[in-house]
């Protein structure tokens, strides 16, 4: 499965990523329209807006049951006048890779993808360099743009829909339900609302492939090997609920690659994917942040993106998780879940902090045990049961450090653990998704709690 039953079919028109259904025009303009400046230099341990070598779209849903309901979408950007080669990797909430695809771009292309084609009617984004499309028909090139022909995506690309198999064993997979495609076993969460959940990692590479991080060939210095150091991808990612009338949206997140800076290319330092090459740094991706400052408003309901605050958070579980023994509970469940943290204080706009006993460390917590952030990627109502609060308004203080007792670890530092925190914030049938202030980073991780 780790190979070729993760690309099954996997791709997806262009015509199929821009098929937007009623009430997304607006946003699909919204998506389309930006202009690509030059790539910025990069600066090594600053996650920061500016393109990169990996995109992460640190959460998406779906709602399987309604045709027009809850979605997400997002947008790869490439900033230079040169044609790229996209790797994209779909993730479950608890880490678990389950599918892959390539996206081919000109020179300052925009490839948009409702997650809605893909989940629920197995379309992938249509794209195809030179060799395959000659006539530019399917990825037109402007005038200010470069084509080329990567010889590898012959009868890659453009992809075929996702036969229906594979199309079921996706829902199944992102939505904590057993999979033929894994061995009848789980990938997720099951939280039994038959919303399909996750993440998306997107990587510059040299060819097609059917690799993915973790396979050997996929990192490397060798010209054969998949990945590249390419600063040049950014984009945007919107979730939106059309019956609820909201939509929240940022720029995805950008993690820069450099390969002769010390911080990411020294092995036993942190690095984004450092998890899947045993912390050798040969991936040369910059790690996230691990603490966080992020305000909030709370509300009585305490639902799930009703008016109020829900903090979206990913977080690294610093191994590489195959799919898992169902459900993910109990003593069947990957053996880092649920996931710990160093410390969380939450202030009201007086500087009055409130202090939830949090834990340290993982796997097998005490009973009752606070534990808001548990999976790989998750939205978390502020308020709710899983995050209570004697406050209304104020700021949290979120240390996402965890002591991890599996190995492999990060040698430089075994308590550091990479993570992302976004603010999306709800009133009235409005929103706004606000990045979390990062307070660190994992190149260099704070271990300190009010």
């Amino acid at each position: 499965m780790r190979e070729r039953s993760l690309r099954g079919g996997l791709s997806e028109s262009r015509a199929g990523s821009r098929r937007w259904r009623p009430g997304f025009a607006a946003l699909g303009a919204v998506l389309l329209l930006g202009v690509a400046a030059r790539p910025a230099t990069a600066v090594i341990c600053a996650v920061d807006p500016v393109p990169a070598a990996t995109l992460l779209l640190p959460f998406f849903e779906v709602d399987l049951t309604n045709p027009n309901g809850l979605t997400t979408l997002f947008s790869i950007n490439n900033g230079s006048a040169a044609a790229i080669l996209a790797h994209a990797v779909v993730w479950s909430d608890l880490s678990v890779p389950v599918m892959s695809f390539d996206v081919y771009l000109t020179g300052y292309d925009v490839q948009t993808i409702n997650l809605r084609d893909i989940i629920v009617f197995g379309n992938l984004p249509q794209t195809a360099s030179y060799g395959q499309d000659p006539f530019l028909t399917i990825s037109p090139k402007g005038p200010l743009s470069q084509d080329a022909n990567f010889a590898s995506c012959q009868g890659v690309l453009p992809p075929k829909a996702l036969p229906p198999t594979f199309l079921q064993h996706l829902q199944l997979s992102l939505t904590g339900n057993p999979s033929p495609l894994l061995q009848s076993q789980c990938a997720g969460q099951l939280l039994g609302d038959n919303i399909a959940r996750g993440y998306i990692t997107v990587d510059t590479v040299r060819n097609c492939t059917l690799r993915i991080p973790g396979d050997p060939g996929y990192f490397g210095a060798q010209s054969d090997n998949d990945v590249t150091d390419q600063n040049v991808l950014w984009g945007n990612w919107y979730i939106v609920d059309v019956p609820q009338s909201y939509v929240i949206g940022s720029t995805m997140v950008g993690i820069e690659a450099d390969a002769s800076n010390p911080a990411t290319s020294t092995p036993g330092r942190y690095t984004f994917y450092g998890r899947y090459d045993g912390w050798s740094a040969v991936d040369h991706r910059e790690p996230l942040a691990s603490t966080f400052a992020a305000q909030y408003f709370s509300t009585a309901s305490g639902g799930l993106f009703e008016a109020g605050t829900n903090l979206i958070v990913w977080r690294d579980p610093k191994g590489a998780q195959q799919a898992f023994a169902c459900p993910a509970a109990a003593n069947a469940r990957p053996q880092w879940y649920p996931l710990g943290m160093e410390g969380l204080v939450i202030f009201d706009e007086s500087e009055t902090p409130a202090v939830p006993q949090t834990v340290p460390f993982c796997p097998q917590p005490p009973t009752n045990s606070f534990i808001p952030f548990p999976a790989a990627t998750q939205a978390v109502t502020v308020g709710g049961a899983a995050l209570a609060t004697p406050f209304h308004f104020g700021w949290m203080y979120i240390d996402l450090n965890v002591s991890a007792v599996y190995n492999p670890a990060p040698p430089i530092d075994t308590a550091a653990a990479q993570a992302y925190v976004i603010s999306a914030h709800l009133a009235n049938g409005h929103g706004v998704a606000v990045d979390a202030y990062r307070l660190d980073s994992s190149c260099n991780t704070g271990h300190f709690v009010p």
